[in-house]
């Protein structure tokens, strides 16, 4: 019987590194969908609150959304997600993440009965990051200067968990300035107290697909937010227009990140190595990436609010028309900062768009919900078009290479 089963249990607790040609695997897919309901929980939380300081709490969940995932995409990229301990790990931490999204509704204001929201939100998030930091020595091997960086992370973990944990305790506007700080810790405090190549990334190819995918969900919550907009409301011509018009602004989003932009810099993260290529996956992807999946989110929360009254002849309002143009135009701003660190080259046209969002955002407070969300898709429009246009030997090269 022992022997039978050793082999069995060495098959359990195995880790397989991964190389240059790994790619993403299902696994980490199956993994993905937890966060489409996460990010669901976040945009249905913001458009209930209807306040700003409830689009400040939104933001401050989503940050911690993404540093999850951005923390075991590095554990994947390091070692295989769907084989051995690394599999039981992730599928440990995709339990908690679950529960950290149902707990979102409560994440602020605990419901009567039952256990304590804000506490459990904490609870499930600190045991997310603490399987993830126990599984990367693990996945190391014998990598002493990755296990050691991996180390130094318990610490920023400790101290930001003890401010959301502080937070949760106090409740009120208290704890999203505590939340906050604990995001600025854990945030600075790995990115300042990371050494010059501590890190690793094997595969270009499994990095930049494991991105790509998160946009596409972060995408994938846009569309959604048309079909949680129109609810309950009678299939009307104004609804579907809009509904038409927001189908449309999501794949603006998407020929804007996928025709050629991420083509082109999956090229390059190929051809940099060693610590230049880690300071771009640092620097291009898990900081400079947030912008960009923030935006969408942001933005699926105006686009929400224009199916919920597509009928309506009044003005859109500051609540949706801010996230609407603010959210693209932030989305923009990390498109410019992203092409910029990967590729080295600035965008004029899309600087452009971004300050026509947010020139022409005050006016769409004041415009029917149909026609502010006409302006996003024609803005989005034109500058797919002129780069289209301007740009059309280079994208041609890019997706023949």
């Amino acid at each position: 019987m022992a022997d039978r089963n050793g082999p069995r249990l060495a098959r359990l607790l195995r880790v397989r590194p991964t190389g240059e040609d790994h790619s993403a695997t299902d696994f980490e897919l199956l993994f993905d969908l937890v966060y489409v309901f996460a990010l669901t929980q976040v945009t249905g939380y913001v458009a209930h609150e209807h306040t700003v300081h409830g689009a400040v709490q939104g933001l401050l969940m989503l940050a911690l959304l993404w540093w999850t995932w951005c923390a075991y995409t590095w554990l994947g990229n390091q070692a295989r997600a769907d084989e051995g301990l690394l599999r039981t790990g992730m599928e440990v931490a995709m339990v908690a993440m679950f529960v950290v999204a149902l707990t979102i509704p409560e994440a602020w204001h605990d419901a009567e009965g039952g256990l304590d929201g804000p506490v459990v939100f904490v609870v499930g998030y600190l045991v997310v990051r603490s399987v993830h930091l126990a599984m990367y020595p693990v996945a190391a091997r014998d990598d002493a200067e990755l296990r050691h960086q991996v180390a130094i992370s318990w610490f920023w973990l400790a101290l930001g968990g003890a401010l959301l944990l502080a937070g949760a305790l106090v409740g009120g506007r208290l704890q999203t300035a505590l939340f906050a700080g604990a995001l600025a810790v854990d945030w600075g405090g790995t990115y300042v107290t990371s050494r010059e190549g501590s890190w690793r990334v094997h595969s270009a190819t499994h990095w930049t697909e494991r991105h790509a995918l998160f946009v596409i969900l972060a995408i994938g919550e846009s569309i959604v937010a048309i079909g949680v907009g129109a609810g309950d409301h009678a299939i009307s011509v104004p609804l579907l227009v809009a509904a038409g018009l927001g189908v449309a602004a999501s794949i603006c989003l998407w020929w804007l990140y996928f025709d050629a932009v991420s083509v082109a810099a999956e090229h390059r993260f190929h051809e940099v190595t060693g610590a230049e290529r880690v300071r771009m996956a640092v620097e291009a992807y898990t900081y400079g990436h947030f912008p960009i999946v923030a935006g969408i989110i942001i933005a699926a929360i105006g686009v929400e609010g224009v199916l919920a009254h597509a009928g309506d002849s009044k003005g859109l309002g500051a609540f949706y028309a801010v996230p609407l143009y603010g959210g693209l135009a932030l989305y923009l701003a990390g498109h410019l900062f992203f092409k910029r660190r990967v590729l080295g080259s600035p965008s004029r046209e899309r600087t452009l768009a971004l300050a026509a969002l947010l020139l022409t955002l005050p006016a769409a407070t004041a415009l029917p919900p149909l026609a502010a969300l006409a302006g996003v898709v024609l803005i989005l429009g034109a500058l797919i078009t002129v780069e289209s246009v301007r740009y059309a030997d280079q994208r041609r090269g890019v997706r023949t290479t």
